[in-house]
């Protein structure tokens, strides 16, 4: 199966890339930027092909042959939906590595769509949100009767150009929780509550991560609710930011805050991804019984590497499942993350 890495000039399209090429496998670069992409296939001695989203047949026909993308150019609110119709319409199977809700939201919407095409789509297969699925798969395994999940982690080492523009969309759009199985919106930083590490209280704040879509669609828990870990002075600010809502969502002000984003932002350095980990909490309580989790996990961009390849070789060398849409732990089983280097379950919270 010929298979391409979509956005493969970009920050986290390079890594994907490079540890492709250490592990034996040829994908065929892709994206937008001529120059780049020549120069990063020249380095890694693979094929490449430019083309944009823009124009459908444009993409059909760049990615024609291929039978499998894993689609790595964000912020994929733009990106992702042209990609899966291309995907759709050549029979291709499609990864992505999104921490959207509304763009799984829109994948999951394609699955009968994606079961007439033969394809299996999958969005999210990087550190959004392949670590969390799998931990609220765990944990709704041990308690089958949940009816409420929390989610909660730290990362460390800093966002990528892409993940930093995902976050400024954000702040006009508000946070997202599951409430009785219906997504409701709510303001930035909703809640706070502490998680525990190293003997230690976090404190940390709502966010809409993936997990509010996927963990659903996963276990079928109704009440969903997933946490980062902030200072109080950055939670502070973020409840202030609440007023200024309808102007952070104006075409304007999201042009403006991006192009700040790619003068500053750069991503983290490799030794900063090597020193750096991320932490993970999960809680599950229903019928009078509760069940908690802790997870540790590589830096989130070196995890982006390993769970994304991971699947993309469970497609090279198995027979594809079932066509259709799935979240990550139901593709490739609850456990899967801990599958992964430098992952473990590190004790009760």
């Amino acid at each position: 199966m010929q298979w391409m890495i979509y956005g493969a000039n970009g920050y986290t399209g390079r890594l994907i890339a490079a540890e492709a090429v250490k592990r034996g496998l040829e994908p065929v670069l892709a994206g937008r930027n001529e120059a780049a992409l020549r120069s990063l296939a020249d380095e890694l001695g693979l094929r490449w092909r430019m083309f944009t989203l823009e124009l459908p047949g444009a993409v059909e026909e760049g990615l024609r042959g291929i039978g499998l993308v894993l689609h790595c150019a964000g912020p994929f609110s733009a990106t992702s939906a042209p990609m899966l119709e291309g995907c759709l319409a050549n029979r291709t199977h499609y990864l992505d590595i999104t921490g959207e809700i509304d763009v799984f939201a829109h994948c999951h919407a394609q699955h009968a769509r994606a079961q007439e095409a033969g394809i299996v789509v999958t969005p999210g297969v990087g550190f959004d949100v392949v670590p969390s699925d799998c931990l609220a798969a765990q944990l709704h395994r041990e308690l089958p009767q949940a009816t409420s999940l929390v989610l909660g982690f730290e990362g460390g080492g800093g966002f990528s150009p892409g993940t930093a523009k995902t976050s400024v969309e954000g702040l006009g759009s508000g946070g997202r929780v599951r409430e009785n199985g219906e997504l409701r919106r709510v303001p930035l930083a909703w809640k706070m509550r502490t998680f525990t590490r190293d003997g230690q209280d976090r404190m940390a704040m709502t966010i809409p991560w993936g997990d509010v879509y996927t963990a659903f669609v996963s276990t079928g828990i109704p009440n969903i609710e997933v946490y980062t870990t902030a200072s109080p002075k950055t939670i502070a600010r973020l409840r202030r930011l609440r007023l200024l809502g309808p102007l952070l969502r104006t075409q304007f002000m999201q042009r403006w805050l991006k192009r700040r984003v790619e003068r500053s932002v750069k991503g983290p350095d490799a030794q900063t991804r090597d020193n750096t980990q991320a932490y993970f909490w999960g809680e599950v309580r229903g019928g009078g019984q509760a069940q908690v989790r802790r997870m540790v996990t590589p830096n989130g961009y070196a995890l982006t590497v390993t769970a994304s390849l991971g699947i993309v070789e469970a497609f090279l060398t198995q027979d594809a499942p079932p066509p259709g849409y799935y979240t990550p732990s139901q593709l490739m089983g609850a456990d899967y993350v801990l599958e992964l280097p430098g992952v473990a379950i590190d004790g009760p919270l």
